[in-house]
């Protein structure tokens, strides 16, 4: 398998990094100025700024400081000097900062649809459905048992209605960019998803996947047969799946990028080398070791050191 491309700069041990959300930011030059300003007193030696993509991304190397204390000091600093901006950051080593496999939620991180949300719209089931999810999604209920109630809601209704559900997929703004970014570079990408493939098998194709993994929805006479085949891949099947595949490849969890937004990804989030959060659910905002709030997905390539030429655009 080809070698993703090495890191240009390798002087700092650490880096932290610097994304604007996605309607872009006025005020780096005082964004940076209190970043520094935050690490410097800490005893971090500081590396010039290094832009990866012009007013949108930065990079600042940085020795002296654990990479979780600089992360949280810039945090906190630009929080009480400046206000609330649209601005993520992340903080980690930068060996080994580029990561060879990328596994990543299809619902609510890929795409913007919960999936058996559309269906519940278009089948007139509304709240049924949307409530169970909302709940499973926040690690309120059991989420197998949670998909087993809504998958039996659907049951003897017309299976045509998950080709129309599939004409609502809306994939998330960068998401094409990091898988072809990924790809490009050598890396292995697998979709992994709690909902059904149905779905998967549809946006793995569109977005150049290299494998989709998700649950199955079973049908029968042109229906919905109102259950799932088992075992349910959940939260634990998540994580399986990103050891198995690591494994497969030959590559240790820290060679690995998790990507998403509820309480059913966070184990493969911990595991992984990179674990983001994706404009996500309180749960997992909250205990995930890293986040996006503001960016699009473009947000993990910067943070994994790829600049702007870089990048796989249309």
């Amino acid at each position: 398998m080809p070698e993703p491309s090495a890191d240009k700069s390798c002087m700092s041990e650490n880096v932290l990094t610097l994304i604007a959300g996605a309607d872009g930011m006025a005020e780096w030059p005082r964004v940076l100025r209190v970043a520094r300003g935050a690490l410097e007193p800490l005893g971090a030696h500081l590396e010039p700024v290094e832009w990866l993509t012009a007013e949108r991304a930065v990079d600042i190397g940085f020795d002296g400081v654990d990479p979780d204390q600089a992360e949280s000091a810039v945090r906190v600093a630009v929080g009480r000097e400046i206000g609330d901006l649209p601005l993520d950051l992340a903080a980690q080593p930068r060996a080994g900062r580029r990561k060879r496999l990328l596994v990543a939620d299809m619902e609510s991180t890929i795409i913007a649809n919960e999936m058996l949300d559309e269906l519940a719209d278009i089948l007139s089931l509304g709240p049924r459905i949307s409530d169970v999810t909302r709940r499973a999604m926040n690690g309120e209920i059991d989420f197998a048992a949670a998909l087993r109630e809504r998958a039996a809601l659907l049951g003897g209704f017309s299976a045509t209605a998950l080709g129309e559900a599939a004409q609502r997929i809306r994939v998330n703004p960068g998401a094409a960019e990091l898988v072809a970014t990924m790809r490009a570079a050598g890396a292995y990408t697998a979709l992994v998803s709690s909902g059904f493939r149905t779905f998967t098998r549809l946006v793995k194709a569109k977005l150049g996947f290299d494998v989709e993994i998700a649950n199955e929805l079973v049908t029968s006479g042109g229906r919905i047969a109102g259950h799932v085949q088992e075992p349910i891949l959940g939260r634990d099947a998540k994580l399986a799946m990103l050891n198995a595949l690591a494994a497969d490849r030959r590559l240790t969890l820290a060679d690995t990028l998790a990507v998403g937004d509820g309480a059913n990804d966070l184990s493969m989030l911990e595991a992984a080398g990179l674990g983001v959060a994706y404009h996500a659910k309180p749960i997992a905002d909250e205990h995930a070791r890293h986040r996006i709030r503001h960016a699009d997905l473009t947000a993990l390539l910067y943070m994994q050191g790829y600049r702007e030429a870089e990048i796989k655009r249309g």
